[in-house]
């Protein structure tokens, strides 16, 4: 039921309407018949359910905005991902940048360069274990390996990434901000729930800060339920 102040509104606009009945009607343009069709409106859905599809189409073109501002942002990290890569000038800057250049490939839907990028980080990781350097290569040669094994269907292959991911010995990003951990949602996704949990169970030697966010994972996983990630998904 239209209340006080809606009956208000609508004969308001009923009243501004015959005001410019003799402009509007007298209008052989766009405007005119825009004028017309906006009293037509009124007069036959009323005006709280004009305000209400109003708001519907405004809420839609903000979430429009919203969704190309992010596929920009998402591009423009690519393309920074993507340039790290082609303008690294030794070994040690490409082994740097081939993680996220593999992650970001794979994101693209480019799964055979995503799949190049990861092998031959997996293959420098042993390289630099001496140094340390060797945690962020693990943990990502193996998540990536392993999305594209999930996204191919062999599922065993992907359990197999993601144990082998856990065994990464850290590194000081991984030790601060935890995993990315998509690996592990899409094998949640698919039930898979044992190997997730043994997963996170193996993130705790490394994750120093996870301020009690893998024992949550681990308790809603054991429930069925699939957590929500935020930046874990990203890094």
């Amino acid at each position: 039921m239209p209340d006080e102040n809606s009956s208000e509104i609508a004969e308001a606009i009923k009243t501004h309407a015959k005001a410019i009945d003799s402009f509007g009607d007298g209008l052989d343009s766009k405007l005119g018949k825009l004028l017309n069709m906006l009293r037509l409106l009124v007069a036959i859905i009323g005006i709280e359910v004009l305000f209400g599809f109003f708001s519907l189409y405004w809420s839609f073109d903000m979430m429009q905005q919203v969704e190309e501002r992010t596929r920009a942002d998402f591009e423009e990290k690519g393309k920074t991902s993507l340039e790290r890569l082609e303008e690294a000038e030794t070994e040690l800057e490409r082994f740097y940048a081939l993680g996220d250049a593999a992650k970001m490939s794979f994101e693209m839907g480019d799964i055979a360069t995503a799949a190049k990028y990861a092998e031959e980080l997996a293959g420098l990781a042993p390289k630099y274990k001496a140094r340390g350097r060797n945690g962020n290569a693990i943990h990502d040669s193996n998540l990536v390996l392993g999305r594209i094994a999930v996204r191919e269907g062999n599922i065993e292959a992907a359990k197999a990434y993601l144990v082998e991911a856990g065994r990464t010995p850290g590194s000081p990003n991984l030790n601060s901000f935890g995993p990315n951990v998509s690996l592990a949602k899409d094998l949640l996704e698919k039930g898979e729930t044992e190997i997730v949990i043994a997963y996170f169970e193996a993130c705790k030697t490394f994750w120093e800060m996870d301020r009690g966010r893998l024992d949550s994972w681990i308790a809603l996983a054991r429930e069925g339920k699939i957590p929500y990630f935020g930046a874990n998904l990203d890094y």
